[in-house]
């Protein structure tokens, strides 16, 4: 009996120590910029799913434009090979190479984009339509989802760079995350400066 309440005893002393020094902070916070990176990659998710169905909605008007379709598809694919968990998210490097491609796939989707308005029998389809409608919903969640990434980051780092609980956070080996995207947020949201040619009057499109 004596044992069992200095077990008990043991045990709150330590919950206690531990909610003082910070530790559970810590393990929210960490929990809350996990859930902001998962929120922010099925939004990047559901972009790519919508790639192959806009590729194949456009095909048949944009007979002229393949070298913009094949770029797509590639970003698309490359994309596709950067797979990046919770874990991940302390990776710098790992990290930049998962904006480059998502930024890549964002300005080629401008591109696609831009060409389209030379195509009105293609902005009148009726598909391609419902897929702007959710691409453009896609990429707003895409950039809700992101701030809310970028916030929670900021709130986390902090924490385990403040006196007691940078102490709690060494011990227990937890790292700053990867502010992502914060430095190139405004560039990689812009839509591409890209201009093209208006076909000549009279012109097979």
């Amino acid at each position: 009996m004596i044992r069992r309440f200095f077990n008990w005893t043991v045990v709150a002393a330590a919950a206690l120590l531990l909610s003082g020094c910070g530790y559970n902070e810590i393990q929210q916070q960490d929990e809350q910029v996990k859930a902001a990176w998962s929120q922010a990659l099925n939004q990047y998710e559901r972009r790519a799913d919508l790639v192959p169905k806009l590729v194949s909605s456009v095909n048949a008007y944009m007979v002229n434009e393949r070298t913009v379709l094949e770029q797509v598809t590639k970003d698309r694919a490359r994309v596709g090979q950067i797979q990046i968990n919770a874990d991940d998210l302390g990776d710098p490097a790992l990290m930049a190479r998962f904006e480059q491609a998502q930024a890549a796939l964002g300005a080629s989707l401008g591109r696609l984009l831009a060409v389209s308005e030379n195509y009105p029998q293609l902005k009148s389809d009726g598909l391609f339509r419902d897929l702007m409608t959710q691409l453009e919903g896609t990429e707003n969640r895409i950039a809700v989802a992101r701030e809310r990434y970028v916030g929670a980051v900021q709130t986390y780092n902090l924490t385990i760079r403040q006196f007691p609980t940078l102490i709690t956070a060494r011990i227990f080996g937890y790292q700053t995350k990867v502010q992502y995207g914060l430095d190139k947020a405004d560039t990689v949201m812009q839509d591409p400066a890209v201009k093209f040619d208006v076909p000549a009057a009279g012109a097979t499109q």
